[in-house]
């Protein structure tokens, strides 16, 4: 079976076939996918990609807003990689499916600054 992503050569993809692509640390160990992503309303900029990870034959899976620069597309792996360790995942901020953050000034600088990054909006 062909992965989606891969299958159009343009830089472009269309948002359905970002959801449910993989997500790899460098070393090649799977963390979860990607369940959907947060788009900045007024500059189409995606701010998180939102990775589903944890739980149990997909049952538990919590969301963790990855900031979309930290994520680099690998076409060898058909996903995206990204560095870190599940470890340094575990502690980041997350939320369950059903019960999302305000998406706010506020938490978008929590999660910037948990992964050492400065919040730029």
């Amino acid at each position: 079976m062909t992965d989606p992503a891969t299958q159009n050569s343009s830089d472009l993809i269309a948002s359905d076939r970002v959801e449910g692509t993989a997500v790899y640390t460098r070393q090649g160990e799977r963390l979860g996918h990607i369940s959907n992503f947060m788009v900045e309303k007024r500059s189409g900029q995606v701010r998180y990609a939102l990775l589903s990870f944890g739980g149990f034959l997909g049952l538990g899976n919590d969301h963790y807003p990855i900031p979309w620069s930290m994520l680099s597309y690998d076409t060898d792996k058909g996903g995206y990689v990204v560095d870190l360790s599940k470890d340094v995942l575990e502690s980041a901020p997350r939320h369950t499916p059903d019960t999302p953050p305000d998406y706010d000034d506020t938490y978008g600088r929590t999660v910037f600054s948990y992964y050492g990054l400065i919040y730029p909006w």
